[in-house]
């Protein structure tokens, strides 16, 4: 019976897909038009099928925006999960003898815990093609893909202001990230720990804690998440930090432990308009290896002792 059910469920087209992804990321009918080189009437008809194949609402709309519905979120994931797999595969047969040099750039989170799967999966098949990865901060990394001293970086950036160009790689909540069975977040003034000047993580915690009245003070300083988590293990401090990266020996801690609410923040692609086949090549599996990122729901997550 439930394999008569799989074998007759629709099928959902990339195409399709790719429009509702622009439109998800642009927030207009219009520009999703644009980028899909569709028009605008045409792009409507996609979402009014896809609609009408799930069975369910995707988009909110009104005069001035459209935004995602429940139905709609959820559909993201897994929407920008397939037209990444569908690009790494048809980039490992119509480009399998590719050889050069491409220069990637990342943050230090994303480059000590993303990256390494990324060049691994890359070299496996692309052995010819060397990838520098150049650690930097995000502002760094989009001015130098600018001046074209990179050829593609991945970047942080505060919920709603994606920089132009670029692209929305993984929307992630960012959440107080404690010691499990810690005390740092009981403490008062409370001891944080935050990144160098420019980070948005910083900035955001920091700002959230000045409006939330909460007395705090800056315990521990490091440019390296590696830093910032061992502060966190040894229970100096609680930090920001992506809900992703909240390890097993961590808790991540919110409004009912007494901290403000951070929001969310987005992970983004910025590829230089003179990027070549091989850069295009390492783009589509960084987008892949976004898409495969497992993210626990909150209540999955470790309560705090």
């Amino acid at each position: 019976m439930n394999l008569l059910m799989r074998q007759t469920l629709p099928l959902l087209e990339l195409d399709i897909l790719k429009t509702f992804v622009a439109i998800a990321e642009t927030g207009n009918f219009t520009t999703a038009a644009e980028t899909v080189h569709r028009t605008p009437s045409a792009v409507s008809m996609q979402i009014k099928k896809l609609e009408e194949l799930l069975g369910c609402t995707l988009f909110r709309r009104d005069a001035r925006s459209v935004v995602l519905t429940h139905h709609g979120e959820v559909l993201l994931s897994y929407a920008r999960r397939l037209i990444a797999l569908s690009n790494e595969a048809v980039s490992r047969f119509m480009m399998p003898e590719m050889n050069g040099v491409v220069r990637l750039g990342a943050p230090d989170d994303v480059g000590e815990l993303i990256l390494p799967e990324v060049l691994r999966r890359f070299a496996d098949t692309y052995p010819s093609i060397a990838v520098n990865v150049s650690i930097e901060t995000s502002g760094n990394l989009r001015r130098a893909v600018a001046e074209r001293r990179l050829d593609l970086a991945i970047f942080n950036a505060s919920d709603g202001t994606l920089p132009v160009p670029g692209e929305i790689l993984l929307k992630e909540q960012l959440v107080w990230a404690g010691k499990n069975c810690g005390n740092a977040h009981l403490k008062n003034p409370l001891p944080v720990s935050v990144w160098e000047e420019g980070c948005i993580w910083r900035a955001r915690a920091l700002e959230e804690l000045s409006r939330s009245g909460r007395d705090f003070r800056v315990a521990y300083f490091c440019a390296h998440h590696m830093g910032q988590r061992a502060a966190i293990r040894a229970d100096l401090a609680v930090a920001p930090l992506a809900r992703f990266l909240v390890g097993d020996d961590m808790v991540a801690l919110g409004e009912k432990d007494g901290l403000p609410d951070l929001g969310h923040y987005l992970i983004g692609l910025v590829v230089s308009e003179e990027a070549d086949t091989p850069a295009l090549a390492v783009a589509d599996y960084i987008r892949a290896a976004f898409a495969r990122i497992e993210r626990r729901p909150m209540d999955m997550l470790q309560v705090a002792c």
